[in-house]
């Protein structure tokens, strides 16, 4: 789940004896959790869905980038559009058409429906779960809000493990001979019951003082990312063609035109997409980069090791899905962990020992993926995933807050929503990368006997870019605050415990 920008307090404030708030509480964690699994839950299926829908390499990227990518490009303009035309209205026409997308998926005639389906429904996360946080703000007192919170991350958590598992089950089930489509199908029942129940439940709530759109801002950004991604995607299957090249250097431009045009927008009525002033602090500067590079890392590594082990190695879904079970839970330990008791005390070096640790882990697998070959078992990754996953722990829960802790509180709002929109943007340049990083090193006539060998040699390939992308992420974390305030220093403190949390909750 993906928060964006806090805004200011509502003029009707929620009271403590209402009960429909509880109602309205579980409806959006319901859908929060409904987009966080959908993310997680594509990623096991992927095999399944190029084996029986007959989807290319850069077919089963998109699926999964196609998501990400409009998701990221939607995630601010979601959140203003709620604040402008009301929460509870946006969550409705998100929440509705997440579920019409999803059905789209699920009964998708063929791969390109698949990946535009999954494209319209990312735009539609987009437009659900930026409410999320701001209907529970509209809704519940302050001194309610950390009990409220603490059960958002119980669902982060929840949604982290039973994601794979349940994409595993649904799967290996083949329901009704479906293969592969209730993954999408299940979004159905859960969907229209939220449309029901919201519609009654949830109160509506809107910004006394909503910052305008920047629909140039996101049209920027779109076509530049396009730019940059279709061609990775697609390079290697069309023999990286000089027309690939040439939009990829392209893509520059247009970031360069999007940051010129922000400059002017900021100028004429102060509400950019981008707040261009906020990368004159130096440890935001650096912490988008650790963000994005955080997203890259990501994308990279669930889509490769998805396809190591179910094609390379040959494991059915459910066997895929279990040998997650280690890292998903070392992520939650560390991550309590980590804002509790380690960063309070030890500041920055708690995230540079995670960068660490975390690539320490990746080339421990890296190296028993070596060793031990096709005939590697689930036990023998337990260990190097169990300490991937508390190096992440150590780095997810506190980033956020040590990135905005030098941030003033008056843009707060807008770096938030900025840092969470480039880890989506960061995941689905990831996803484009593996083409290079991993498909790239494959040949494209292999015999039966050769797959395992060539995405064993391929997934440690991909290992040994992850490993520098973490030592890069360890060094720019340098630029970071040493004794970071937790709970977002930048923060403005008539939002109370809401706007300090809300960064902390991303997909």
């Amino acid at each position: 789940m993906t928060s964006t920008e806090p805004t200011s307090s509502e003029p009707q404030q929620p009271t403590a004896g209402d009960r429909r708030r509880w109602f309205a509480l579980a409806i959006v964690m319901t859908a929060a959790f409904m987009d966080l699994v959908d993310v997680t839950i594509v990623n096991i299926a992927i095999p399944s869905l190029q084996l029986n829908a007959g989807a290319s390499d850069s077919q089963i990227q998109w699926i999964t980038a196609g998501y990400a990518l409009a998701f990221a490009a939607g995630l601010i303009t979601g959140g203003r559009l709620g604040d402008i035309h009301g929460r509870k209205r946006l969550f409705l026409i998100g929440i509705g058409g997440f579920t019409v997308a999803s059905a789209l998926c699920g009964f998708a005639a063929n791969p390109e429906m698949l990946v535009a389906s999954r494209i319209l429904q990312g735009a539609m996360a987009a437009l659900m779960v930026p409410q999320v946080l701001s209907i529970v703000h509209a809704t519940f007192p302050a001194h309610e809000r950390g009990k409220v919170f603490g059960l958002f991350g119980a669902v982060v958590g929840l949604g982290a493990v039973s994601g794979p598992l349940l994409g595993a089950l649904l799967t290996e089930w083949n329901l009704f001979g479906l293969e592969w489509r209730p993954i999408f199908l299940i979004n159905l029942p859960v969907g229209i019951l939220g449309l029901i129940l919201g519609s009654r439940f949830i109160t509506e709530s809107k910004a006394p003082k909503a910052l305008k759109l920047d629909l140039v801002g996101v049209a920027l950004v779109v076509v530049a990312l396009l730019m940059l991604l279709y061609p990775l995607t697609r390079g290697r299957e069309l023999d990286w063609p000089l027309w690939g090249y040439v939009s990829m250097a392209g893509s520059l431009v247009v970031f360069a035109a999007l940051v010129a045009y922000e400059r002017r927008k900021a100028a004429r009525d102060g509400s950019p997409l981008i707040e261009l002033s906020l990368f004159k602090v130096k440890s935001f500067a650096a912490g988008i980069a650790v963000q994005t590079a955080f997203g890259v890392v990501l994308g990279i590594f669930f889509l490769v090791w998805t396809l190591y082990l179910q094609v390379g190695l040959g494991w059915r879904p459910l066997r895929a899905g279990l040998t997650g079970v280690p890292f998903s839970i070392a992520v939650s330990l560390a991550a309590g962990l980590s804002v509790q008791q380690l960063v309070p005390r030890f500041g920055r070096k708690v995230l540079q020992a995670g960068a660490l640790v975390m690539a320490v882990g990746i080339l421990l697998y890296l190296w028993e993926a070596e060793r031990y070959g096709l005939g590697i078992a689930p036990w023998q990754m337990a260990l190097p995933l169990a300490v991937m996953g508390l190096g992440m722990g150590l780095i997810v829960a506190p980033l956020t807050d040590a990135i905005l802790s030098e941030v003033p509180r008056e843009h707060s709002g807008s770096a938030s929503g900025l840092l969470n929109t480039v880890l989506q943007m960061g995941n689905a340049l990831g996803l484009g990368l593996v083409s290079v990083v991993f498909f790239g090193v494959i040949d494209d006539n292999l015999r039966p006997s050769q797959v395992g060998p060539a995405f064993t040699d391929a997934f440690q390939y991909a290992l040994g870019w992850v490993a520098a992308l973490m030592t890069a992420i360890f060094l720019l974390m340098f630029a970071l605050p040493k004794r970071p305030a937790l709970r977002g220093a930048g923060a403005d403190p008539e939002l109370g415990a809401e706007a300090e949390k809300e960064p902390e909750f991303v997909s």
